[in-house]
């Protein structure tokens, strides 16, 4: 048995169950911000379709026919089925945030913060995902992100949060054992994380770091280099805004305190679907991490540290 909504649109529905429940096109026009021509269209297109007439034009309005009033109950009621639905799946959506991130992004500076953000809107439920691989925001059902990079994917619109810089770091007493207190004595020191990078950090403290002992330790994550750091096993390169606890606590020290970005044009970024910029969810977290980032003294000191290089 062939289906009988086949081959009929559901704005042509919409246009009915209005026309039939206010008794005029004109009235439909102006509650659907179409024209009346526009109306009177798709209703003599839905007659077409089924063969038969679904109105009584009368002068000053128009009424169901016999078949349009069975036709009418039965979609005003599916509309108002949907427009609850709708509204339903709309309210969920408003009510949970979904953030997908770095590791170490999230553990060391946003998820101490998040409680801020929570308080400010009570309304709003966080779900906070890290992942290293990039994400599909659409597809996987994230409202925003936080990426590393340059700050330009496709599907998605950026603004910068905070920079990306790298300064080297280590527990105080492998600086103090091994006397680590300028960027020739690290040649000396073991050292964690990739030696391309620690290249690009030696060539712009101006130490030539050709055929050094490489590199003994590299993870998947900056938290994990760092927790080495923190068991004196070397010194490794780390965010100073990303574990600027630790070393306001004396946890970790800078041996020698030089911030550098090690790709060119690096930063961390707040990303969103294209098109979901009003979405008030996501500018109300994009407003207040722009402002946690822009309180924040070692945000603001790595811009500095930055302009002065």
């Amino acid at each position: 048995m062939s289906d009988p909504l086949a081959g009929i649109p559901l704005a042509s529905i919409r246009v009915f169950e209005a026309a039939a429940r206010l008794n005029s096109f004109t009235r439909a026009a102006e509650e659907l911000g179409m024209t009346q021509a526009a109306v009177s269209w798709q209703i003599k297109a839905l007659e077409g379709r089924l063969g038969q007439s679904l109105f009584r034009r009368l002068p000053r309005e128009v009424v169901p026919t016999e078949s349009g009033e069975r036709l009418s109950r039965a979609a005003t009621e599916a509309m108002s089925l949907l427009r609850r639905a709708l509204s339903d799946l709309t309210e969920a959506d408003q009510a949970i945030l979904s953030i997908t991130t770095l590791a170490t992004l999230a553990t060391q500076w946003l998820a101490p913060r998040l409680g801020e953000f929570q308080l400010a809107h009570p309304e709003l439920a966080v779900r906070l995902d890290t992942a290293a691989r990039l994400t599909d925001l659409s597809r996987e059902g994230f409202d925003v992100g936080i990426r590393s990079g340059a700050g330009e994917w496709p599907g998605v619109e950026s603004v910068e949060v905070m920079p990306s810089v790298f300064t080297p770091v280590c527990s105080p007493r492998l600086r103090d054992t091994l006397g680590l207190h300028t960027a020739e004595d690290l040649l000396r020191a073991p050292r964690i994380g990739l030696e391309k990078e620690w290249a690009v950090w030696f060539a712009a403290a101006g130490v030539a770091a050709d055929g050094q002992t490489p590199s003994r330790l590299r993870a998947d994550y900056q938290a994990l280099e760092v927790a080495s750091a923190l068991g004196d096993q070397g010194v490794a390169l780390a965010s100073p805004i990303l574990f600027a606890r630790e070393l306001a606590a004396g946890l970790l020290v800078q041996p020698v305190p030089l911030s550098v970005k090690l790709i060119p044009g690096y930063a961390y970024w707040l990303v969103w679907p294209e098109g979901r910029r009003r979405s008030p969810k996501i500018a109300r977290f994009r407003d207040w991490i722009l402002a946690a980032a822009a309180a924040d003294p070692s945000v603001l000191a790595a811009r500095e540290a930055i302009e002065a290089a």
